[in-house]
């Protein structure tokens, strides 16, 4: 075998030098074990994820955090769950700026798994705040599309939909203008349809997980009290925030009761939770896919677009574009602390 194909064979093996939950110094090609942990409230944590990777993953992404100045001290490898494939994260000790999500998911898009960057990352061996978008965040459809298909109006609806979600419409005045095309559904067709919601893969064991460690966790959506309480009652929610629709006779009458939970509502949520927990903002999440997600989001400690629009994912801190939303477990769960073995 020549030397080359040897070189070759050598840099496709799995990272097994890495021990699990180790934080190992970077340099050169070279890992070395560290005796320290870094600092979570100093840096970025880089974390490259679904995907299936070997050392010449680790040299391009310290390669590709270089020519963006950050400038990788300590490397880990952890898996924060048996249902998830391990993780590497890379820390950049002197690095505050943190490059487009954009950017990162076009770079990763090459290497064949997603990357995020997280500062100050919440852990998730302390209590902390999850609050929740719910349509296409912890669920897969959009519940108001799917009432108007029941209508016979999908289409319409749902352009106006799309529109809002990417942040080209006023949500509160696209919520009354696709209520309003909803009037005279049948009650009994919102009951059949809420019996049915697809959870979000990973939502359901993701908030078995956190309330095993006493996290809170809350949705806060503009969709609709009936949808928001069913999936409440699937996978455990602490509370529900959603917009009321009118019924008369049993049936729709097009309107939307009290207070809309539009974007500045969600943030309203979010922080009255925090205040009420007494949780540093450190210790909040805020997950989400369309732009009235954006505002609190900002407002949490890490905000993280789910298959989001892409202008929700330029805005987020991190965003988990392909798979499970198990996966929110990698930035929750970078070994900066004392926490129990798997």
């Amino acid at each position: 075998m020549s030397q080359i194909n040897m070189a070759q064979q050598a840099a496709e093996q799995p990272l097994q030098h890495l021990i699990l939950n180790k934080w190992f110094s970077y340099s050169g090609g070279v890992s070395t074990p560290l005796d320290y942990i870094p600092n979570k409230a100093l840096g970025l944590f880089s974390i490259a994820f679904a995907g299936d990777f070997a050392e010449k993953h680790i040299a391009n992404i310290v390669d590709f955090l270089a020519t963006h100045n950050q400038n990788v001290t300590a490397i880990c490898q952890y898996q924060p769950d048996l249902g998830l494939a391990p993780a590497l994260c890379f820390y950049a000790q002197n690095a505050d700026k943190t490059i487009n999500p954009l950017v990162l998911q076009e770079f990763s898009n090459t290497l064949d798994c997603q990357l995020v960057q997280v500062a100050t990352p919440p852990n998730l061996y302390e209590p902390g705040l999850l609050v929740m978008d719910m349509d296409s965040t912890a669920i897969t459809i959009e519940c108001i599309d799917e009432i108007a298909r029941l209508a016979n109006v999908y289409d319409e609806v749902a352009s106006v939909t799309a529109l809002a979600m990417a942040g080209k419409l006023d949500f509160s005045e696209s919520l009354y203008q696709r209520v309003a095309k909803l009037e005279g559904i049948e009650k009994s067709l919102i009951e059949e349809l809420k019996s049915t919601l697809p959870l979000m893969p990973g939502i359901k064991i993701l908030c078995q997980i956190l309330k095993q460690h006493k996290w809170y966790l809350a949705i806060a959506s503009g969709g609709f009290v009936p949808f928001a309480e069913r999936v409440q009652e699937l996978i455990n929610l602490d509370e529900v925030h959603a917009n009321v629709l009118e019924f008369k006779n049993d049936k729709l009458t097009g309107k939307v009761l009290g207070t809309i939970v539009d974007a500045q509502q969600k943030a309203v949520v979010l922080e009255s939770l925090q205040q009420k927990l007494g949780l540093k903002k450190a210790q909040t999440v805020a997950i989400g896919d369309g732009a009235n997600d954006l505002v609190m989001m900002a407002k949490a400690g890490l905000g993280v677009a789910v298959h989001g629009k892409p202008k929700v994912v330029e805005q987020a801190q991190a965003a988990i574009c392909d798979g499970s939303l198990l996966q929110l477990l990698y930035m929750l769960a970078i070994p900066l602390e004392k926490q129990p073995t798997l």
